[in-house]
């Protein structure tokens, strides 16, 4: 395990519990809370928070080791961050809560709110690993 990997796994975790604070407690926080039956409430959710974080560690690891592995040196970092976003976004983020919407009586809007919202999340991820794994221009 490289510097390098331990770095951008350390960033990618802070930065994602961020952005699922972001997204989840203040931007839908109110839409969760008209839905008391099919989410804990916050006294109750505090006690499983250790989750929380396990599973954004786990996240950040596997988001850093897939990306480390189709790195291509030779092109733009931006324009990798990007692919490899959209790439994870299409993976995880919207076909998750497409299954939640199939399962859960969820309201459609919400539903949108939370693809849109975690879909720029992740794409914003992509661009922070790629520009962590960015190769430093040679000087002439």
């Amino acid at each position: 395990m490289s510097k390098r990997f331990v770095l951008a796994w350390i960033v990618l975790f802070v930065v994602w519990m961020v952005e699922g604070f972001i997204v989840h407690g203040l931007l839908l926080g109110g839409d969760y809370l008209k839905l008391p039956q099919l989410f804990r409430a916050q006294d109750d959710a505090q006690s499983y928070f250790v989750w929380m974080a396990i599973a954004h560690v786990l996240l950040a690891a596997a988001f850093v080791w897939i990306y480390e592995r189709g790195l291509a040196p030779d092109r733009p970092w931006m324009g990798q961050g990007v692919r490899f976003g959209i790439a994870v976004a299409l993976l995880t983020v919207v076909p998750t809560y497409l299954i939640y919407y199939a399962v859960q009586p969820m309201p459609g809007e919400m539903v949108a709110k939370q693809i849109v919202f975690d879909g720029i999340g992740v794409l914003v991820l992509g661009l922070i690993v790629a520009w962590l794994y960015r190769q430093k221009a040679a000087a002439p």
